[in-house]
Parts: C-alpha cells; structure tokens; sequence
C-alpha cells in the first residue's frame, strides 16, 4: 500500500513568530501552518506558554537545517520576582515558600550575577520536557514525582541588569542552547537567600535573528484570507539562519563534484568548521565542512 500524499503547499523559507503569551509552541506551529497551508513545517526551540518572542518556524526545505537553529545561542530578557519559590519556577506555579527581601540592595544583585557568567552546571527543572524512562519530566511532575536529574553544563555569555524594584528586576541574558532561565533565575535567589521565580520572559535572539525581525500571529491570521504570495513573502532565505558562519563560493566542477558527496580543495576557503556553500551563480545550495587537510566536505546539502 501507497504512502499517503501529505496535503499542503510546497514552502520553503524561515519565518520569524512573535510567539504570544498562554500557548505552547507546538500550538502556535499548527496555528501558522495551517495559516500557510504548508505541506512540512517545523519549530527551533521552544518556549514555555508563559514565554513570549522569538519563535523560527522552517518551512519545507530549511527543516533541513533547524538542527543548526537548535543549537544557536539564545538571548532573553527576563523579569525576575524575589522573595518566592514556585513549583514550576514561574509565574504559572503554586508557591511554594515566601520570605523576606528586606535588606536585598541592586549592589547585592549584581555581585550574584557575576557568579553565573561563564560556564556553569544546571539541573534540569522537572517541569521540562526532558525525558526520564520515556516519559517526559513535566508529565511525572504533575502527577507528583520528581527524580534525580544530572547537572548539565551550560555558559552564561553576560548577563545585564536592566532594572531593580524590589521584589522584582530585570536582565538581559545571552547563553547556550540548553539554558533554563528559569532554573537561572531559582539559582540566583537561592544565591540571594531569599528565592526567586521568573514572573516574565521574552526570547529577543536566536543565532543572527533578533527581535525586529519578528512576525506577530495576529499580523498572520489577519493576512489568513489575502494571496499565499503576500504570506511567503514574509519568510527569510535558508541561509539566513547561517549569517554568523563564513560563505565559500564554488565554482560549476567545485559545485558539481560536492553534490557527489565528494571534498574539494578551494581556494581561500576557512581553515577549519562548517561554511555556507554557494554555487557559481551564487545560490545557496548547502552546508558544508572544513576537513584536516584543508578540504571542503559536504555536510547537509539542499
């Protein structure tokens, strides 16, 4: 029997969602898929129902290379609330402890902060989706259980602070994939002595991408009904999403010969890590990888 044929439009491109507050980024995936109505889409990253911001949608094609998205450093900016413990570390949880910041002074603030830049080790929140013997953390969380779970490292590139009202500040932070600010957040008011829960959080970066890029669900579901030409015309290049990595420019043998899964010595070409790669009529037509010996090697090609 047949495979299915999968519904939808052939789209190609990145879209960058201004996810809203209160839905999960699986639901505001379907939502814009179905707006585009796009045969293959895929989400980089998700941010909790309390989260709001950066949220890249790949279309089509460019689900090749949201892997890379994925592990792209992230930037936030986060309100954190002193002074009480939550059971999700958020704002959504139940408190769990109240105690006092008399006495908790912005120098106090700041001199915590430092001790969370550079690299760190986290323990994953249990409200996470994480798996533990299959199922996922924040599934055992609700139903009561909570299990050993290892630290992982992760790195802190800096950390502002954008205000200071007590019970509350603000912070800008720039980090590694894999960080939970709001274990983060937990960390500090615990350094603190008094505890602490993100009580807002906005995703502002993901790699090259940043927040004037973005694309708010209203502006889409407004543009629901208009000529599918006008919605692709709000989607981003595949290579985009690779601005930070060096470009290597082929030639038609170079090209050609890589597309057979073979390396090739180019000129001038970066010394070592991965590349974007463009043909002799400047199109983008994937990623490749620096070899030992100085090669070009295809890696994940269009």
């Amino acid at each position: 029997m047949g495979r299915r044929r999968q519904k939808g439009r052939d789209v190609h491109g990145i879209l960058l969602l201004d996810k809203p507050l209160g839905i999960t980024s699986n639901g505001a995936l379907q939502r814009v898929k179905h707006i585009f109505y796009a045969k293959k889409a895929g989400h980089t990253g998700s941010l909790d129902p309390l989260a709001t911001g950066l949220l890249p949608i790949c279309f089509g094609a460019a689900t090749k290379i949201s892997a890379f998205l994925l592990d792209a450093d992230k930037r936030y900016w986060v309100r954190v609330k002193l002074g009480e413990t939550t059971t999700t570390a958020d704002a959504e949880g139940d408190i769990l402890e109240t105690r006092s910041v008399d006495g908790i002074s912005q120098a106090d603030v700041e001199a915590v902060l430092k001790r969370f830049v550079g690299d760190i080790l986290q323990i994953p929140p249990m409200y996470s989706a994480l798996k533990h013997q299959g199922k996922r953390l924040y599934e055992l969380a609700r139903d009561g259980v909570e299990v050993e779970r290892k630290p992982r490292p992760v790195t802190i590139h800096e950390i502002k602070l954008l205000s200071f009202d007590l019970p509350e500040f603000e912070l800008e932070v720039s980090c590694t994939k894999g960080t939970y600010v709001r274990t983060l957040a937990e960390d500090i008011g615990a350094a603190l002595g008094c505890g602490a829960h993100v009580s807002a959080l906005r995703r502002s970066g993901v790699g090259a991408y940043s927040a004037e890029q973005l694309i708010t669900l209203d502006r889409l579901e407004e543009m629901a009904d208009h000529d599918y030409a006008e919605l692709d015309a709000l989607l981003l290049p595949l290579d985009s999403a690779l601005q930070n990595w060096p470009a290597v420019n082929l030639n038609g043998d170079m090209t050609y010969y890589l597309r057979q899964g073979q390396p090739v010595i180019v000129p001038r070409a970066p010394t070592q890590g991965r590349v974007r790669l463009y043909d002799d009529k400047e199109r983008f037509i994937g990623i490749g990888e620096i070899l030992d010996d100085g090669r070009v090697a295809p890696s994940r090609l269009m």
